[in-house]
């Protein structure tokens, strides 16, 4: 066992031979040396030998731990359940096994056992968690079952049951069960049942989190819609905390609930069981004007009772009332907030939700009565002033950002905007003075100004300023200088370099980001969008790895979180797990990744290193089964992870999302379209059947060429759509989505050669089942196919001619959608190489067939069908213009090694000199990945090359 901790796998099998030549029944032995068979990599040898032991039924607690941690590793947690389904048998009265067989059951998800396994403990050794696990084990039925009417007449009440002879007998001991008391009850619609529960004497155990109580309350309040109770408890916890947000937006909403219901208190009697309720806009008004003055004596301030103001402003005017209550003017209170707050790094955000409260007319007035506040001193005449601490910068700093937000600086001319980008910088130099003793992974506190400098050059690039996108990356390179742990950063760096093509420099600056765990599915695309699409070849599997080996162990982790939630009790977030693992098991981005993963590894390895037939058995695919969920399919992605001060006009909106979803949808169904047609080709096989027998429906054969006509069809659709949704142009902002390769795919020809592609297999398919007598017609017609494959390939290839970098007045320009059309080339010709190899595996036998024939008639004059000639001069037309495209990219990577940058004088009027520094390295990180790409993408096609010379029949 030190041995298999230790990692040294072969020792530990060494020794555990030695121990069962003298003890050839020791059971642990057996399943020790099976772990040291499964870490060496011989799973089967492992399996046999566990199975050996299983077969017998140990009971002794080291075999039976020892085979658990086995079946662990070989993902089959459910052969643990079988192993102690025995052990129980055996010795039935063992607590310790009872629980390891349900918490084996709760690992596979097996409800309705889980809940007899906890009966069977709590018979064994009356505790009262094995009795709640038994119902709780209820609760997951009740969730899991498809019958919503099943769960809410049978699971629940059964549930409910169980815990009221419990209270009746006067055994609930533990908070948990009573908030499992409370969640059943909630999940019936009981809510005044369980309001009865949280308000009367089990309601006293809930202690462990802050306001539990209240919380729960409040909530079924809400759901009975008990306004003058939701507005008594709302003041009460407001008077405790005038801080806390989310009960002025319950007080507020009470209070319009009421006035809209013309609510009146009952006369000589209580207002409510909470206490006095307010229900009239006057004693709004008051109440938060008091917590205001309540404020303003407290020792540290707080935000709250202003913002509170704001919003009662804001619900006012969207009734309709404007200032009869006497407010205040929302301009004047918001400078006044400045004022206070101004120096703190949420003024912004908290201001940001409240500008629509402005009047567009007043903005720059807004801004001009901000900044005389702000402290800022000149050195000379006519120099920027600057502010003297960090406070004084901070302040400065939230100016800036509501400029930006009001759209100020939008509505600049370039010249202005060049100015602006320039005190911008010249203020994050100066900011830099402030973070001198900072340590590397804090923020410098200038680094905004750097941002939003960079902010201002991206409008000019979109705007067709070409030198402006080299500026950013060059400022951007330079924050990351002075501040190497800065998110923003680099996250804006990952999408300008992306949107230049260049996914060599994106990789390190990913890696250093760090992502942990769900971050995989929320930024994950950043990295898997564009790896594969630029070249990276080896960057883009790498990548896919990452996030499938987060998706993979998430199934694993989550049985384990929701085996500790049971082990302490915490029984409220056992669904909240379940429902995490279904919207991961249901990610967009899962489905994309798993997707490309294999078209990529069939790009990559499918008749180069192993055969497509091998590479699709090992991927386990199959034309018939689509593994996607596409009713359910979720977008876990963060399209807001990267900082964003515009307007509301010009920001993402909904809409921008839904779109987004839509397109990646759409695409991931062509993508997954292809890769099954493609998994269809080796079960098309050759097998010799007579010509019109009636055995072609058994073989099966004949259902799986209508499986791919039926793929075929709804490709067919699926392309037909992402056309129609192309027509609607959508500009997504450009810190938005990126969009999908959807409209490449169409533009540039792909799409018409792919599908033509898996038209041709139906024909030869067609001409190897009616032989090759009287098929003149089909021969003609794949003729006609091959001819116009090469020439839809020829125009492919002239669409990825031309320099990937151009030098053009002193500035330099990327065309990366070059690149992207070389990359789907290199696919098109691989699919059009695997049908190519199937057309081989049809004409070959016939080819024998036919030369046999000659031999015994023995004349020279058997005529040779038209279809052997057609496909020779297709497969050497494909190698003329696989050489064509090789030598192509020779001369791109020739090109690319001789563009010496850093000898261009490049004009830039903007920069300073220390700047124009980052701007080399930026160019050459440039130049560098585009090299890497073509590198790559040549050395494929050299590959596929060779393919093509094995074709020749």
């Amino acid at each position: 066992a030190d041995y298999l901790d230790n990692g040294n796998n072969k020792m530990a099998i060494q020794q555990a031979d030695k121990l069962l030549k003298k003890h050839k029944d020791l059971h642990c032995a057996k399943v020790l040396k099976a772990i040291g068979l499964q870490r060496t990599g011989k799973q089967d040898e492992a399996y046999a030998l566990a199975q050996e032991v299983a077969a017998l039924e140990p009971t002794d607690d080291n075999s039976l731990q020892a085979l658990t941690i086995l079946y662990r590793e070989m993902h089959r947690p459910e052969l643990v359940t079988k192993l102690y389904e025995a052990a129980v048998k055996k010795v039935p009265n063992s607590e310790e096994y009872h629980s390891h067989l349900f918490m084996a059951y709760a690992r596979v998800g097996e409800y309705k056992k889980m809940q007899q396994a906890g009966m069977a403990l709590y018979k064994i050794v009356p505790k009262n968690p094995y009795y709640f696990w038994s119902v709780m084990s209820l609760i997951m039925q009740s969730i899991s079952a498809q019958d919503e009417n099943l769960s809410k007449t049978m699971f629940l009440p059964l549930a409910e049951r169980m815990v009221e002879k419990m209270v009746k007998e006067d055994k609930i001991e533990a908070e948990a069960e009573v908030e499992l008391y409370y969640m059943i009850l909630e999940r019936l619609e009981k809510y005044k049942e369980a309001l009865d529960v949280v308000r009367g004497k089990l309601g006293e155990k809930l202690t462990s989190e802050l306001q539990s109580r209240e919380n729960k309350c409040m909530a079924m309040y809400k759901k009975l819609h008990r306004w003058p109770e939701c507005n008594a408890l709302a003041q009460r916890l407001l008077l405790k905390n005038s801080d806390d947000w989310q009960f002025y937006i319950t007080y507020f909403d009470s209070v319009f609930q009421l006035i809209d219901e013309s609510w009146t208190p009952p006369a000589g009697e209580e207002h409510s069981l909470e206490g006095e309720v307010h229900c009239s806009i006057e004693q709004a008004v008051n109440f938060i004007e008091e917590r205001i003055t309540e404020e303003s004596k407290s020792s540290r301030p707080l935000r709250g009772p202003y913002l509170a103001k704001l919003e009662l402003i804001r619900r006012l005017r969207h009734r309709g009332c404007n200032d009869e209550y006497k407010l205040g003017d929302p301009e004047d209170l918001m400078f006044q907030y400045f004022k206070k707050f101004g120096d703190k790094p949420c003024c912004f955000t908290d201001l940001k939700v409240f500008v629509d409260l402005l009047p567009p007319s007043q903005y720059t007035k807004f801004i001009r009565q901000l900044l005389d506040v702000v402290p800022l001193a000149a050195a000379a005449e006519n120099e920027v002033a600057l502010p003297g601490d960090i406070k004084a910068l901070q302040q400065h700093l939230c100016v800036v950002q509501l400029s930006r937000l009001l759209g100020i600086y939008h509505a600049m001319e370039k010249k202005q905007k060049l100015a602006v980008v320039r005190e911008l910088m010249l203020r994050y130099h100066h900011g830099l003075e402030f973070g001198k003793s900072c340590l590397k992974t804090e923020l410098q506190f200038s680094d905004y100004y750097c941002l939003l400098a960079v902010h201002l050059l991206l409008d000019l690039w979109l705007e067709g300023e070409e030198a402006a996108v080299w500026q950013c990356l060059s400022l951007l390179e330079e924050g990351l200088a002075h501040s190497p742990s800065n998110a923003q950063f680099k996250l804006l760096l990952i999408r300008i370099y992306c949107r230049l093509g260049a996914f060599e420099p994106v990789s390190e600056l990913y890696s250093s980001l760090d992502a942990k765990h769900i971050q995989h599915d929320t930024i994950g695309y950043l990295l898997t969008r564009y790896a594969g699409s630029l070249g990276h070849y080896a960057a883009a599997s790498q990548s896919c790895n990452f996030a499938l080996r987060f998706f993979h162990s998430n199934q694993k982790d989550t049985s384990e979180y929701i085996i500790q939630a049971y082990k302490y009790g915490a029984f409220e977030k056992i669904p909240e797990f379940i429902a995490f693992r279904n919207r991961l098991n249901s990610s967009l981005h899962f489905a994309q990744v798993r997707t490309e993963r294999m078209l990529l590894d069939l790009l990559l390895e499918a008749n180069i290193s192993t055969s497509l037939e091998e590479s699709i058995k090992s991927m386990s695919l199959s034309p018939e089964e689509d593994d996607i969920p596409w009713k359910d399919l979720r977008d876990n992605r963060d399209l807001t992870v990267l900082f964003s001060w515009d307007p509301k006009d010009r920001d993402i909106s909904e809409e921008h999302r839904k779109l987004s979803l839509e397109e990646e949808t759409l695409w991931l169904r062509i993508r997954s379209l292809t890769l099954r047609l493609v998994s269809g080709l080796p079960s098309l096989g050759h097998t010799i059947q007579p010509k019109n027998s009636e055995k072609t429906a058994e073989n099966g054969v004949s259902s799986k060429i209508d499986t791919i006509r039926a793929l075929l069809q709804q490709l067919e659709a699926a392309v037909d759509s992402g056309k129609k949704f192309l027509e609607q142009k959508i500009q997504y902002p450009v810190l938005g989505p990126p969009p999908t390769r959807m409209a490449g795919f169409f533009s540039n020809g792909s799409c018409q050669c792919q599908t033509s592609l898996f038209y041709l297999v139906s024909d030869i398919y067609e001409l190897d089942t009616n032989g090759l007598e009287d098929s003149a017609e089909i021969q003609e017609r794949i003729g006609n196919s091959f001819k116009s494959l090469v020439e839809r390939l020829t125009d492919l290839f002239n669409k990825c001619k031309g320099d990937l970098i151009e030098v053009r007045d002193g500035t330099l320009k990327t065309h990366p959608n070059l690149l992207e059309n070389l990359v789907f080339f290199v696919e098109t010709i691989s699919i059009a190489l695997w049908v190519s190899s199937y057309c081989d595996s049809v004409l070959r036998p016939f080819k024998s067939n036919l030369q046999k024939k000659k031999k015994k008639k023995k004349e020279s004059s058997v005529a040779m069908p038209p279809v052997f000639t057609h496909f020779l001069d297709y497969v050497t037309e494909l190698q003329t213009l696989t050489s064509n495209v090789i030598d192509h990219i020779k001369g791109l990577e020739i090109f690319l090694t001789a563009l010496k940058l850093e000898e261009l004088s490049l004009k830039d009027t903007l920069l300073l000199q220390e700047e124009k520094k980052f701007t080399k390295t930026v160019q050459g990180k440039v130049q560098s990945s585009y090299h890497h790409s073509v590198q790559e993408i040549g050395e494929l096609l050299k590959k596929r090359l060779d393919t093509i010379k094995k074709l020749k029949i």
